[in-house]
């Protein structure tokens, strides 16, 4: 497999420290709210990134952060007279229910800042016995001219960073370019730690470098995130990593586009800002993960009602095809004839083009329209009917590629209600009666009741919409 290496600018073949293994983190989302359209897509990129290496036969180490401490927090508590624990294990509650909903499955370890403090100032103060960084006021500060790597990833360089560098109020800074390791407590409801500064709190940066630290070691496979991370945030951990640890920090840096809103930025001040929590109101989960994964995920993707139902009926698409086997496999009969056998062995080839896909910098674009392909080959294969073996057999190709992008995963719904099968036997002794018209009658009832039949060699299938 190859991945984009934000670090190099070009494709790498994935060559993991461990034979077999993947250590990845992710950075995770900050939990004083529910999380928006812009956090889902490295989400869901990522743990389609993670799927697909299980999938491949690695074994992988998937870690993603809460970060529970952070001025927004602080602020939201107050808002709402709770605690700062109370606001992030709140939010955090909610985030599992948003990332359930899309198919994300939960990290292996989602470490939360609060949970690692000792590991956080133990990280401080080896940066600061080294020589990196320095105490001013309670503050500590990481000295960036002191890393000689400073810019590396986000291609910029110290000369035009300096430029644009300013110190805000209250802050006692050697350079305009130091940032925060530790801030001292400003306000006694700020939540705060003791510490050999004081008490105070970590910053922001800090925090993923010491939870990486602990949870997967020193130098990391694969670190990736939105691209809006790669500037300060994934640049800071850089640098203070490498210069506590004296190793580097990730061999792969993966970074995924930015989301627009009907081609404009999203933002509050313009009405254009959407969390999951709202879009799953309009549209199922799933729709939602097609959308994020219809486009490649390096490439900026816009959202629209116009897109998410095109979405809507991709998704359709597959959930049909799903149902037509399920309903072959739930009235057929017979084991699999010659053409059958050779039709199945044909389905390699679309498994093929799957992987490429995937293997090629993770391009779930085509390898959903592989997917399509194998949908195609399959329809017309079982268009009038199939043996209950071969149904089963296409059932499972499909599900095996479905599931290692997160779609189809859906429960089946319950079953049909009593009066509606009352309705569909109805019809169908009508149309044994040649009563036309009372068949069409009830087919047309079903019909504004979000139910299609279909009539097949095998009896008629009944197709929630």
């Amino acid at each position: 497999m190859k991945v984009y290496n934000t670090l190099t600018r070009k494709k790498e073949t994935l060559v993991p420290i461990e034979a077999g293994v993947v250590k990845i983190y992710v950075c995770g989302p900050t939990v004083y709210n529910f999380f928006h359209i812009g956090n889902a897509r490295p989400f869901v990129v990522f743990d389609t990134l993670r799927k697909y290496l299980q999938y491949r036969g690695y074994k992988v180490k998937f870690v993603q952060n809460f970060t529970d401490v952070d001025d927004k927090i602080i602020n939201r508590a107050r808002e709402e007279n709770l605690t700062a624990p109370q606001v992030s294990e709140k939010y955090i509650e909610e985030y599992y229910k948003d990332a359930a909903a899309l198919n994300v499955a939960k990290a292996d370890v989602h470490p939360k800042v609060s949970e690692h403090i000792p590991e956080i100032i133990e990280f401080v103060k080896t940066l600061v016995d080294k020589g990196y960084a320095y105490e001013a006021n309670g503050d500590v500060y990481f000295s960036t001219r002191k890393f000689d790597g400073y810019g590396k990833l986000s291609g910029q360089n110290i000369e035009d960073l300096e430029s644009g560098a300013r110190i805000a109020v209250g802050e006692i800074k050697e350079d305009p370019l130091d940032f925060a390791l530790w801030k001292a407590q400003k306000e006694a409801d700020e939540i705060a730690w003791d510490s050999p500064w004081g008490k105070g709190r970590p910053g922001w940066h800090i925090e993923c470098s010491a939870m990486s630290k602990k949870h997967l070691g020193d130098t990391i496979d694969i670190h990736a995130g939105g691209q809006d991370l790669q500037f300060p945030h994934h640049e800071n951990e850089i640098a203070q990593s490498e210069c506590c640890n004296g190793v580097p920090f990730a061999n792969y840096w993966m970074h995924n586009g930015y989301i627009t809103i009907d081609n404009e930025k999203m933002s509050k001040s313009k009405g254009n800002f959407f969390t999951v929590r709202d879009i799953l109101k309009e549209y199922d989960g799933e729709v939602m993960r097609f959308f994020l994964l219809s486009g490649h995920y390096r490439n900026p993707i816009n959202f629209s009602d116009a897109l998410m139902e095109q979405a809507k009926a991709g998704l359709g698409r597959m959930e049909n095809a799903k149902d037509n086997l399920k309903h072959l496999i739930a009235n057929g009969d017979g084991a699999m004839t010659d053409a059958e056998r050779k039709t199945l062995a044909g389905y390699d080839k679309y498994r093929q083009e799957f992987i490429a896909a995937m293997d090629d910098d993770l391009n779930t674009a085509d390898a959903v329209s592989a997917i399509f392909e194998l949908i195609t080959a399959i329809n017309t294969a079982v268009k009038d009917g199939a043996s209950k073996e071969f149904a089963q057999k296409s059932l499972d190709v499909l599900m095996e590629l479905a599931s290692v992008v997160g779609l189809l995963q859906k429960e089946d719904e319950a079953g049909i209600d009593d009066d509606i099968q009352a309705l569909v036997d109805e019809r169908q002794e009508a149309r044994k009666a040649k009563n036309f018209a009372r068949a069409d009658e009830i087919r047309d009832l079903l019909k504004a009741r979000g139910i299609t039949l279909k009539d097949t060699p095998q009896g008629v299938q009944i197709i929630k919409e």
